[in-house]
């Protein structure tokens, strides 16, 4: 089978190819892990792989909750998509726990 026009990033099943003795083989990034590469995914897609990259992340919002127990986030942006069976990207949110101690919190209890 051939991947030549076929190059899928991460795991797809609708990525294949017919290979030898008619049974399917594979164009995503994922076959590398799995075994069931198309003979010629290596010359086809990984040779112009890019891989995703991401930016720095950026700062950590304000707790949700003023008072109490409650959440922050941050996030990051894609700089350069993958393409061509590239590295997939990582996550671009995180999200913590905080604990909001606003000075009127004290007043309320």
């Amino acid at each position: 089978g051939s991947c030549w026009h076929r190059c899928c990033p991460g795991r797809n099943n609708a990525c294949w190819a017919l290979g030898t003795r008619r049974a399917r083989c594979y164009c995503d990034s994922y076959c590398e892990r799995t075994g069931d590469c198309c003979e010629d995914y290596h010359t086809a897609c990984r040779r112009a792989a890019v891989g995703c990259v991401v930016g720095s992340w950026g700062p950590w919002s304000g707790c949700s909750s003023l008072c109490g127990v409650g959440s922050k986030a941050r996030s990051r942006q894609v700089t350069i998509p993958p393409r061509h069976g590239g590295e997939p990207c990582p996550d671009l949110k995180q999200r913590r726990g905080c604990l909001g101690e606003h000075p009127a919190c004290g007043a309320t209890k």
